[in-house]
């Protein structure tokens, strides 16, 4: 149990560092709950992860009713993660370099706090349920259900950003794809997805 909420606040430290010191600045977006949580930041300036937590409510709503597992397993991700963007939010503007090592590297950076938590049995929650139902609900494969929901996502979040960063954040959203299917292939990242 300690070792999970260690790894729990790790993993929440390399998300909230990634956002916020090398997507914000750039106006990057990554997928998930995440990415609507920059949108929403970036369109009325309220903080991204109490954002994240408002708009994770019906969906931790629907798991205890439906998915009791998910809910005990990703809550404490979720505030962690969503406590701690907050908190370094003062962290943005301390390194300034390019959009494209911005979002490879906050790629990275959040791909690793996303795997972390997912090796651990734990996750920041959000969209996955969703995707999860879906799943259920249609028989489809449900990282085809999240990769479309990321594109959805980022689509969306083209018409709050200009088309460089657009660009930038697809590359993030692939990074963040590859870093955690790495930290998570031998764990079966699935299994704690779902």
């Amino acid at each position: 149990m300690l070792k999970k909420l260690a790894i729990t606040i790790i993993g929440s430290i390399f998300l909230a560092i990634g956002i916020n010191v090398f997507l914000v600045p750039h106006h990057l977006l990554d997928g998930g709950i995440i990415g609507i949580g920059l949108i929403v930041k970036y369109i009325w300036h309220v903080k991204a992860g109490l954002t994240i937590i408002l708009l994770s409510i019906p969906l931790y709503i629907m798991a205890w009713f439906y998915y009791r597992p998910f809910f005990y397993n990703s809550l404490h991700g979720l505030l962690f993660s969503s406590l701690m963007i907050d908190m370094f939010s003062g962290l943005r503007g301390i390194i300034v370099i390019d959009p494209i090592a911005s979002s490879i590297i906050g790629g990275a950076l959040v791909g690793t706090g996303i795997g972390m938590m997912l090796r651990e049995e734990t996750s920041t929650g959000g969209t996955d349920l969703l995707a999860q139902f879906i799943a259920r609900m249609t028989n489809w494969n449900v990282g085809i259900i999240i990769f479309l929901m990321d594109t959805l996502i980022i689509t969306i979040g083209s018409y709050v950003i200009d088309s460089t960063s657009f660009l930038y954040s697809l590359v993030v959203v692939t990074v963040v794809g590859m870093v955690t299917t790495l930290l998570t292939h031998t764990k079966g990242w699935r299994h704690y997805v779902l």
